[in-house]
């Protein structure tokens, strides 16, 4: 999906899927996962909630690729919880499968940052999961959204969406 103003949830088909995986551009954020026992239920079968969880360690390694810790955030006296998720199962992945997690900052829209989610084979051939999160910026002390964000977190956000 090139365009940031196309929504995950476009796509409807599984041509359509599979044509979203060859249109991906270089602002993705690649994070390999494997499903081990735990991340499944009783049939094998990775539960929902596992791909939420790799999804946010995706967009946590994101940052700190780009010298945001999460931690260092937070020391900060800012937090950035997620206030709108939204996913699409298109398939499932099994116990004992690996997968490639990828998120990319789609926008800032004032004081909501979107990210896109697409969880893939490695091969990029099965698209299992797509998904967007919005988060916005808490001023820890306050309890409070900052109207803006801490500008060094701003200036990475920003090299993320290539702009």
């Amino acid at each position: 999906m090139t365009g940031d103003s196309q929504n995950f949830s476009s796509v409807k088909s599984e041509g359509m899927a599979q044509d979203s995986l060859a249109l991906m551009d270089a602002n993705w954020f690649d994070y390999p996962v494997h499903a081990y026992p735990h991340h499944t239920d009783y049939g094998g079968i990775v539960w929902h909630g596992s791909y939420v969880a790799w999804m946010e360690e995706a967009r946590v390694e994101c940052l700190r690729s780009i010298g945001i810790n999460f931690a260092d955030l937070v020391a900060l006296g800012c937090d950035l919880p997620v206030v709108e998720f939204a996913a699409r199962y298109h398939q499932s992945i099994r116990m004992g499968m690996d997968a490639i997690v990828r998120v990319r900052m789609a926008a800032i829209e004032g004081v909501r940052i979107n990210w896109d989610y697409h969880i893939q084979s490695v091969d990029g051939k099965d698209l299992f999961v797509t998904a967007r999160a919005t988060l916005v910026a808490v001023d820890r002390e306050k309890g409070k959204i900052m109207r803006q964000l801490p500008p060094t977190v701003k200036d990475a956000l920003l090299k993320l969406s290539g702009t």
